[in-house]
């Protein structure tokens, strides 16, 4: 009886060691297993949301335990991005960081993604309120529009037809950037400017090229033009010289200093700006992780501690300001071309 006792006994110690060292190795699985969170651009090929990539790369080994899944469809289209959304709900992400092709476009399959428990965000090109978390923009739209206006209006001393290249017809930011350039138009200091169109390249490099020959075809009087998008603008930058506009029309946007480096120093594009790409996509990836983890609820006036970037506050609508644009000219595009 005794002998049956401990033979009883021993096995149900082992029994629990054996539980304990399952249990022990189920939350060691579940310790090495990675956060994943995929950065959905708005297309592949651009050197814009590379830059945003690496950032995001950059990111995710600070953080640990966290992997980067960077996708875009092959051209800048919603139904490209919606398909790939819909592919990543099935993977089960942790969290979807989204440059939008399309603002209203993307919301049912962004709420879709919300429903299965996947955090959602946009960056840099809005999803609409309804289809995400929050969204953050790499800086103010009124600041970024007038900007431009104020950039463009210096270059041709205040006097001329001006024109704008844009992205595509939906793209948010693109859309609301141009409003605060329209409205900034309106004050009296440029009287004397008039704009005499909007085109839309689609970021396509190509299509961009043939909407700014275009345009010097259509207005023989035009002294400048605003792309307030890097593809956008080195085509018109090319387009420029191939055509010997450069130095009669003046350009000016946002771009990538790497791509415009020969185009700012020869003086087809005398200024621009642009924020840090690297900064965008590090700050997408890092929002999103906290969000994921709880840190952060997404919730207007909430303080964000962002890693490098410091403190970013989330504004009406959720949405959060990154940084100011900066501005590059001659004397400093080759630091930052080496950079981005």
């Amino acid at each position: 009886m005794k002998k049956t006792k401990l033979i009883l006994m021993a096995l149900l110690i082992g029994f629990c060691v054996t539980s304990l060292v399952f249990s022990g190795g189920q939350k060691e699985v579940e310790k090495e297993g990675k956060i994943r969170i995929a950065m959905v651009v708005k297309n592949l090929g651009n050197s814009f949301f590379e830059a945003c990539r690496d950032g995001g790369l950059e990111a995710a080994e600070e953080i640990g335990g966290v992997e980067l899944i960077y996708q875009g469809p092959s051209t800048p289209t919603a139904e490209g991005q919606i398909e790939i959304i819909d592919s990543l709900i099935a993977q089960k992400v942790d969290a979807i960081a989204i440059s939008a092709n399309d603002v209203d476009a993307l919301v049912p399959i962004a709420k879709k993604a919300l429903k299965a428990g996947i955090t959602v965000i946009s960056f840099d090109s809005g999803v609409a309120e309804e289809g995400r978390l929050l969204h953050l923009a790499a800086s103010s739209d009124e600041f970024i529009g007038r900007s431009q206006v104020k950039m463009i209006a210096d270059l041709i001393d205040y006097k001329g037809e001006i024109a704008i290249l844009s992205a595509s017809s939906q793209a948010t930011n693109q859309n609301a950037w141009i409003e605060w350039m329209k409205e900034e138009l309106k004050k009296s200091d440029y009287k004397d400017m008039n704009l005499v169109s909007v085109v839309y390249g689609d970021d396509l490099s190509d299509k961009s090229y043939r909407e700014a020959m275009g345009l010097f075809k259509s207005y023989p009087n035009l002294r400048g033009i605003i792309s307030p998008t890097t593809v956008g603008i080195a085509a018109t930058g090319k387009a420029l010289e191939d055509s010997g506009k450069a130095g009669k029309i003046e350009l000016t946007g946002l771009g990538l200093p790497s791509e415009m480096k020969q185009y700012i120093k020869n003086g087809t594009c005398r200024k621009m700006s642009l924020w840090n790409p690297i900064d965008l996509g590090y700050s997408s990836t890092y929002i999103a992780y906290k969000l994921i983890k709880g840190d952060f609820q997404g919730k207007q006036g909430e303080v964000m501690k962002v890693g490098r970037m410091g403190e970013i506050k989330i504004g009406d609508g959720n949405v959060a300001i990154m940084s100011e644009p900066y501005v590059f000219e001659k004397g400093n595009i080759d630091k930052f071309a080496a950079i981005y």
